[in-house]
């Protein structure tokens, strides 16, 4: 099983929410509304432009945070500095909570006989993130240490490799329907999209928790999960 990490299974903490844009506006000058944040995040993931090969570049998303910083108030130069200082901050796993679903369904994952992976958009250093919140899983690829950013299937495929999974063996959990959902099964990987803010009510092989996950595999209903051997 792959799996996706940022609003999959962790959220951001509060000093990569509105509060922590509004405090560091203000170290630099800036009077940023917490309360446009929601509609300033949403007009800049609508404006992202990712790189045409699908390269991981760190500028992109320099540039989707000055677009939040600006959609919350932000003008001038300091709108740069916030922005560059609020990427840094995606870096370090101490600024992340684990949601209460993701420790226990892993633990029952791994109990069903399933190997586990992540792959996930990011440069943070995800042998870090995973040592911080003791996640037990056998591999894991982000997108800054291979170059490539999902949906490239190159990067699902560094993953399997890892496991030595097939395509066909394996199953994707993410948040993203494009870069997650239609990026694994462009790789013949089956997926499933976990919607933990009801965004996507419509879209097919949808879930809202991860505790909905074992049932969904047929793991603790009387049936065997599957065997170690796959993803």
């Amino acid at each position: 099983m792959l799996l996706d990490v940022d609003f999959t299974l962790a959220r951001p903490g509060p000093e990569l929410g509105p509060e922590g844009y509004e405090q560091l506006g203000r170290e630099h000058g800036l009077v940023l509304d917490p309360e446009r944040y929601p509609d300033a995040r949403t007009a800049a993931v609508l404006d992202i432009e990712r790189h045409p090969e699908l390269d991981h570049d760190e500028e992109i998303w320099v540039r989707f945070t000055e677009d939040i910083v600006r959609g919350m108030g932000g003008s001038g130069p300091a709108v740069a500095q916030v922005a560059r200082e609020i990427v840094h901050r995606w870096e370090h796993a101490h600024h992340f909570e684990l949601y209460d679903d993701v420790l226990p369904v892993l633990a029952r994952l791994r109990a069903a006989g399933l190997k586990l992976g992540l792959v996930s958009n990011t440069s943070r250093d995800l042998d870090a993130f995973v040592r911080h919140f003791g996640i037990d899983v056998d591999a894991w690829v982000s997108s800054g240490s291979h170059g490539k950013v999902k949906p490239s299937p190159l990067i699902f495929e560094a993953a399997l490799d890892m496991l030595g999974v097939a395509a066909g063996d394996a199953i994707m959990v993410g948040d993203s329907p494009g870069d997650d959902i239609e990026g694994a099964r462009a790789c013949g990987i089956a997926a499933v999209l976990l919607d933990r803010m009801g965004r996507f009510p419509d879209h097919d092989d949808r879930i809202e928790s991860l505790n909905e996950l074992p049932p969904l595999l047929g793991i603790g209903e009387g049936r065997a999960g599957r065997g170690r051997g796959e993803a």
